[in-house]
Parts: C-alpha cells; structure tokens; sequence
C-alpha cells in the first residue's frame, strides 16, 4: 500500500457581527490553547465546505450565519503546527442565535475590528481578517 500524504482542509468564518465587529472564540485545545481566533474547524467526510462552516460557527459561537462570500484561502505549509492545513475563509454576516461558547471554545465574543487587530491571535487570523476586511 502506498502512504499519500496530503494536505488536510479547514474553514474559517469572519463573521461581521455589526458594521465594525467580528466575532472571535478563545480556544480551548492547543494548537494556541487560549489564544483568540476566529471560529472554524475541520471538514467532516462527506461535508461540503459550506456545510462545515455554518457547522462550526453554531458550534463555537452559537450564532446562525449567513455566507457573504470566500474572504481567502490559506494554504501555507507551515501556517499550522499540527502540518500542512489548508483553510478557505468566508465572510459571513450573523443572522440569529446568541453568543455561547461550546465545543472547542472556551469563550465567545464579540469585538470592535480596531481591538482585534490589537490582539494576539492565533494561527494567521490576523493577516486572514485584515485582507478579508481589506484593512
């Protein structure tokens, strides 16, 4: 048997929360145990991407989205340490629910773009929400 070895796929979602915040989640499993991030995961089999971020932002957040559009894909080798993960970001606007952290999130919150800018964050969500929000 031959061993592929492969990049393994995620999604992000940048939810705007209101005109000028988005909605970030303090992890709670390393990679960046306690960091804030925004909310996302892994795509289960048989999931499209979609799927799974609309998944994973009720997981995390409690918040009911609506995609806007793919804000980026991100597929540096080593933007991960657990190995060569790939994501695709969508802009999202939230639709219903209320903030709850759950699953793989210790905290939930809603914050001004300014502020998270100024907070350390994990993996490269900086970078995906200033060119997601073409800061």
């Amino acid at each position: 048997m031959v061993f592929i070895n492969k990049p393994v796929l995620t999604v992000d979602a940048l939810i705007l929360y209101d005109e000028d915040s988005i909605v970030l989640i303090k992890r709670k499993n390393e990679p960046y145990k306690g960091l804030w991030a925004l909310p996302g995961g892994f795509v289960e089999y048989g999931e499209t991407v979609e799927e799974a971020v609309i998944r994973e932002a009720k997981e995390e957040t409690g918040l009911d989205i609506k995609l806007k559009s793919i804000s980026g894909v991100y597929s540096t080798p080593d933007r991960d340490p657990r190995g060569h993960i790939i994501t695709i970001c969508y802009l999202a606007h939230r639709t219903g629910g209320e903030l709850k952290a759950d699953t793989d999130a210790t905290q939930v919150k809603c914050i001004k773009i300014k502020e998270a800018l100024k907070t350390r964050l994990a993996f490269d969500h900086e970078q995906i929400i200033k060119e997601g929000l073409i800061i």
